[in-house]
């Protein structure tokens, strides 16, 4: 059997106004060492707005290209999303941060009324009308909220001191998205079976970075088990 093959979609690069760095890395060494072959993806578009993750204020006038910034992940080697063929890949992970929120969708500044960039929504129908696995983490499975109808996903808890974004919940489940809990460390992954739909918890949990990085990891491996039909 030929190895699985992954598009990984990237948004920025940094946890305020992009890719959640953590995360990337972590699906991107879980992806390698499971000897899958995979590509990086982004957009060819100006981010929201630009953070300074030191002070975590927005950055007035600064602008910065979403693809570009993904470069930095990627080490270069990402393509434009305009790039990507579906028929190519076997699966798709698009990792959290609040480029998830901001640049791949509104639902930062618009919650439960969000609306989903035109090219994720297009890859993300693809992928699901194919019947293509899809694995989303931290606060990018409401993508998959808005997108597919009644799909099953996990933000990890609806409450808690330890899940400082548990709004999320209530806001997918207004989308019709069905959300199953996950108590710390949240190194699980929930899988919606019938969409071929994986979501891991990642920094929706506020746990340590190796606990962040076994979310990931669980994420892929579920992700991938899905792929072989294991």
């Amino acid at each position: 059997m030929s190895p699985p093959r992954v598009a990984l979609i990237l948004h920025g690069c940094g946890v305020y106004d992009g890719t959640e760095c953590t995360e990337a890395v972590g699906v991107i060494v879980a992806l390698s060492r499971a000897g899958a072959i995979f590509e990086m993806f982004s957009f060819n578009k100006p981010q929201m707005h630009v953070v300074n993750h030191l002070t975590g204020s927005p950055v007035d006038g600064e602008v910065r290209n979403v693809l570009v910034e993904s470069a930095r992940i990627a080490r270069g080697n990402v393509k434009d999303i305009s790039e990507i063929d579906v028929d190519s890949f076997d699966a798709i992970f698009f990792p959290g941060g609040f480029g998830a929120a901001k640049n791949l969708s509104n639902f930062a500044v618009a919650g439960p009324d969000l609306e989903v960039d035109p090219q994720v929504e297009e890859v993300i129908k693809s992928f699901l009308s194919q019947k293509k696995v899809l694995g989303f983490s931290c606060i990018a499975p409401i993508l998959a909220a808005k997108v597919i109808p009644g799909v099953k996903i996990s933000f990890g808890m609806g409450e808690g001191d330890k899940f400082p974004h548990a709004g999320a919940v209530g806001a997918a489940e207004k989308l019709g998205a069905t959300h199953v809990n996950m108590p710390p460390p949240c190194n699980g992954a929930v899988v919606d079976e019938e969409n071929r739909v994986v979501t891991c918890v990642g920094y929706m949990y506020d746990g340590s970075p190796h606990e962040i990085f076994d979310s990931m990891v669980a994420g892929v491996e579920e992700m991938l088990d899905l792929v072989t039909g294991e």
